[in-house]
């Protein structure tokens, strides 16, 4: 059994700094400093990362990582806002990149926040990165510990002789091989269960305690929250949970999985909606979730 793992952001980029903000920034000589607070007054986020930077070209200044699950249009306004603050605090110019993790289908994702009020303008830029456009050679080649979880999802990334090189490569450092359950939670993502499971070698009902499993849930609650269909604790917590399962269809199956949901939508059993969840999360083919509606 893998030993309970700190997959935070934090976590994730401080295996290796530099090489970090050098692929985040694309600048080629620049050096990872301290990895600054993030709290700002009663703002706190784990997604948010600030690391002060060094180059000899801009000199010294903030790199603001957002890592997202999913991207949402409140992310635009979320840079802007969190940049500013960062300047403030740190009396620092500042870069911000957003890294999206899990594809949302038909949405645009912009590079730059812009308001415009009686003629008075705010603009805030930043570097959009979305890990199924990153080639999954990166991690290897640059060496990004920080992106081997992830590999399942990176363009190329589908390949089980690719997962297992990253498995081992997080297997024998003791600093990373907590990340193997990060890694198990994508993998499901692009290979059978059961061939997860055997590259793993241990039962994955672990993965209902991954974070990101976690987060599924949660976004899924906060949307259905969003979306005002929140009548009352119990009917809310229905609702998250369909929208969780229907995120998760999508991002595993796409269309094929979202013709499920009519069928989904009409179940108000919260233990059979989990029960649905945790299958969906495991499942190899949408004719598996079809037989256990």
């Amino acid at each position: 059994m893998p030993k309970p793992a700190d997959t935070s952001t934090k976590k994730l980029i401080s295996l290796a700094p530099d090489n970090w903000v050098r692929w985040v920034t694309n600048i080629p000589n620049i050096q990872a400093g301290e990895i600054l607070s993030g709290e700002f007054q009663w703002i706190s986020r784990e997604s948010d990362v600030l690391i002060r930077a060094n180059s000899p070209e801009f000199g010294e200044f903030l790199v603001l990582n957002e890592l997202q699950l999913r991207y949402t249009n409140k992310m635009p306004r979320r840079v802007r806002s969190y940049a500013a603050l960062a300047e403030e605090k740190y009396e620092l110019p500042t870069y911000p990149v957003l890294i999206n993790i899990l594809p949302t289908s038909d949405v645009e994702i912009p590079t730059s926040f812009t308001s415009n009020l009686y003629g008075l303008r705010a603009i805030q830029d930043y570097r959009v990165i979305n890990l199924w456009e990153v080639d999954v050679n990166i991690p290897f080649q640059k060496s990004l510990p920080s992106l081997l979880p992830f590999v399942p999802i990176l363009q190329g990334g589908n390949d089980e002789s690719i997962i297992r090189e990253a498995l081992q490569i997080l297997r024998r450092d003791e600093d990373l091989n907590q990340l193997e359950t990060v890694l198990a939670f994508f993998a499901t993502f692009v290979l059978e269960s059961a061939v997860v499971q055997e590259i793993m070698r241990w039962d994955m009902g672990v993965l209902r305690e991954s974070p990101w499993y976690q987060e599924i849930l949660r976004e899924g609650e906060a949307r259905g929250e969003a979306r005002g269909e929140a009548r009352g604790e119990a009917r809310g917590e229905v609702r998250g949970i369909i929208l969780s399962i229907e995120m998760s269809l999508e991002a595993k199956f796409g269309s094929q999985g979202l013709q499920l949901m009519s069928r989904i939508s009409q179940i108000k059993d919260l233990e059979k909606l989990q029960a649905i969840l945790r299958s969906v999360i495991l499942a190899n083919s949408v004719d598996e979730i079809q037989q256990i509606l």
